[in-house]
């Protein structure tokens, strides 16, 4: 019967196999087919194309911007020389000398490694080669720049150079029988290349065009024919395979359920549908144990064994990690409700110790070290002291520690380990600890401790003490976290304790104060009728000196100056006579008044200082309104000085009197 089910298997695979085989070697032969053809079909694509993206199209999109910069460049270095005040076109002609042009060049020289590859026909001419013509060009534009730079950027850089007509007559003539010239040459020399390159894209497009179109006939065809042997295919395998699909399928559709089968009703011979058989009961028995070991986690027995089906197994793994998880997410809720229950318990502690100091100290520090199982323990508290004197600590409670060896210890700031927590207002955590900082005895003996945890009592970045803590264990990072949230605490009590101290001093001290304060009152009450009467023989001053400003303002031109000679404030008449309006001038310095010949002299500048120094000064003066026309004024400038004393702005009250002047 084994003989049988061999020669039964051995038909089986036969039919399977070699109709699959056949039917895909036959697909294989004219996808190889179809593959070959599009595969020397695309390599011409690809080289069109690649020619195309890399060499042909960014040199003429690089020629046309170089082209583009050559224009720019001879437009911005005319508006240097005849458009003084337009900084863009300044700043955009930099651009192009420091950034846009050598970007450029580098482009097109990396392109240029490509260019002229028609060089080996007979026509070819070695001094037309596009290569030479763009070195040439760029020779050309290189020198054109640095003349530019030369004759130009570097000579017309403000406004005394725009003002000197020899040397804006000379760049007007560069650029004149310079610029425009060699940049006419230029372009045309790249016009050429341009030309040249367009060309060759034509050229380009062409060859692509027509190597698509027989990729799209010769791909049509051959598909007609996949398709076709496609279907024949398909059908003569459906036959075969679909009756034991379709078993396999009803025992999924079973699994999709969630109902874990086994049916062994149906054996198939040792073949691709046996393996997928086999492969379907493996999954059952795979699940089955999965859902044992899922049950187990879901009762809290997260040291259950559990092997996945594979390293691949998905959900197997994913239990694994999900019990890991749980273990973990065990562990951390653990250790947050023990720092819960400890942060309750000693808030209790602080709040039911909250009148005196020494005694909220003992019984913190003794429940702190055996809530963490730790061996000893000290708290110290800054003392208080005067403004003049050195800031020291003091312990003031300690556990299980040679109490004799430190009473009356003042420890200063940075002195020790506990002085530098105080100095660092941070935590320090030793688990190296040196041989002689502590002992922790016993009846039997004394031993070195494992750790040593100082951490600082701080509240709002002030440091009110230090608690330090040493075991002969580890102390875990939660635990040090705890301490932390335990020490702020304190922190805030201690703070409180010597706020209600400081309180009740500061009461009877104001209970003194009072009295005091009302022998005082009397006194005060004088001084108000005083003051009183001072403040009327101001107000009358103020109302007179209100009457002469108006005055002022009404007949004469005023304007306000700060130090430097910046205009503040003017008032209508100054504005009339000059021509402005306030928002023109406000802001602006006072030698927009001046003659053009007076603005950079050593007197004009010496007439500021005079005046900052605060040295008043009168006389007839000229100056030049809005239109350009002379204003002949009388005029005094004078300091206005603050309640310090210092100068905080300058006057000018002036009278016109150009038309007398003109008599």
């Amino acid at each position: 019967m084994e003989n049988t089910l061999t020669k039964k298997n051995s038909t089986i695979r036969l039919k399977i196999g070699n109709k699959i085989f056949g039917g895909f070697l036959i697909l294989i032969a004219l996808f190889a087919i179809n593959a070959t053809i599009i595969f020397i079909t695309g390599n011409r694509i690809d080289g069109s194309v690649m020619s195309s993206s890399q060499t042909i199209n960014p040199s003429k999109d690089a020629i046309n911007e170089l082209i583009t910069l050559v224009h720019r460049s001879r437009m911005l270095a005319t508006n240097w020389v005849f458009l003084q005040t337009n900084d863009n076109d300044k700043a955009a002609l930099r651009q192009i000398i420091s950034l846009e042009y050598p970007a450029n060049k580098e482009r097109i020289t990396k392109l240029m490694k490509n260019w002229d590859a028609d060089s080996a026909a007979v026509n070819f001419k070695k001094d037309s080669s596009q290569r030479v013509l763009m070195t040439n060009a760029f020779h050309k534009f290189d020198s054109l720049l640095s003349g530019t730079s030369e004759n130009i950027v570097n000579t017309l850089t403000g406004f005394d150079a725009y003002e000197d007509p020899t040397t804006k007559l000379l760049a007007g003539d560069y650029v004149d029988q310079v610029i425009i010239p060699q940049s006419n040459n230029i372009i045309s020399i790249l016009s050429k290349i341009k030309a040249k390159q367009e060309a060759l894209t034509n050229e380009s497009a062409a060859s692509l065009s027509k190597s698509t179109r027989d990729l799209r006939t010769i791909t049509l065809v051959l598909g007609l024919a996949i398709i076709v042997l496609g279907l024949l295919s398909a059908t003569l395998l459906v036959r075969n395979i679909t009756g034991p699909i379709n078993f396999i399928k009803d025992v999924v559709i079973k699994l999709g359920r969630g109902e874990l089968v086994d049916d062994k009703k149906r054996v198939f011979s040792n073949d691709e549908i046996g393996e997928m058989a086999e492969a379907t009961e493996n999954l059952v028995v795979g699940l089955k144990a999965t859902t044992a070991f899922a049950e187990n986690i879901g009762s809290g027995k997260y040291d259950s064994e559990f092997k996945p089906l594979s390293d691949h197994d998905v959900l197997g793994n994913a239990l694994i990690n999900m019990r890991a998880n749980l273990a973990k997410v065990a562990e951390e809720d653990k250790k947050r409700n023990w720092s819960t229950e400890g942060i309750a318990k000693f808030g209790e502690i602080l709040r039911s110790n909250n009148s005196e100091v020494q005694k909220l100290c003992d019984e913190i520090i003794g429940s702190l070290i055996k809530y963490l199982k730790a061996n000893q323990g000290a708290l110290y508290i800054i003392d208080e002291t005067g403004a003049e004197e050195e800031k020291t600590m003091s312990m003031i409670s300690c556990y299980a520690w040679d109490k004799k060896k430190f009473v009356n210890q003042k420890i200063h700031r940075g002195e020790g380990l506990a002085g530098q927590a105080w100095q660092e207002m941070d935590t320090i955590y030793i688990t190296d600890v040196p041989q002689n900082y502590i002992k922790i005895t016993s009846g039997l003996g004394n031993a070195n401790p494992t750790s040593v945890l100082i951490m600082p009592l701080k509240m709002n970045d002030q440091i009110f003490g230090v608690v330090e803590i040493a075991s002969f264990s580890k102390i875990a990072d939660f635990e040090i976290d705890f301490v932390k949230k335990v020490a702020e605490s304190i922190a805030s009590t201690v703070s409180t304790v010597k706020v209600n101290e400081r309180t009740q001093k500061l009461l009877t001290e104001s209970q003194q104060m009072t009295e005091e304060m009302r022998a005082q009152e009397e006194e005060m009450r004088q001084n108000m009728e005083e003051l009183q009467a001072t403040q009327e023989e101001m107000q009358r001053t103020q109302a007179e000196s209100s009457s002469i400003v108006s005055l002022v303002n009404d007949n004469y031109a005023t304007i306000e100056f700060d130090t430097e000679g910046n205009i503040l404030k003017a008032n209508e008449n100054f504005l009339k006579a000059m021509g402005y309006t306030a928002g023109e001038i406000q802001g602006e310095h006072h030698r927009i008044f001046m003659p053009r010949e007076e603005r950079n002299t050593d007197a004009y500048r010496q007439f500021w200082k005079d005046l900052a120094m605060g040295k008043g000064i009168a006389g007839e003066f000229k100056r030049i309104n809005k239109k350009g026309e002379e204003v002949w004024i009388l005029a005094s400038y004078a300091p206005v000085r603050g309640k310090n004393g210092q100068i905080s702005r300058l006057i000018k009250i002036a009278q016109d009197i150009t038309k007398y002047k003109k008599k």
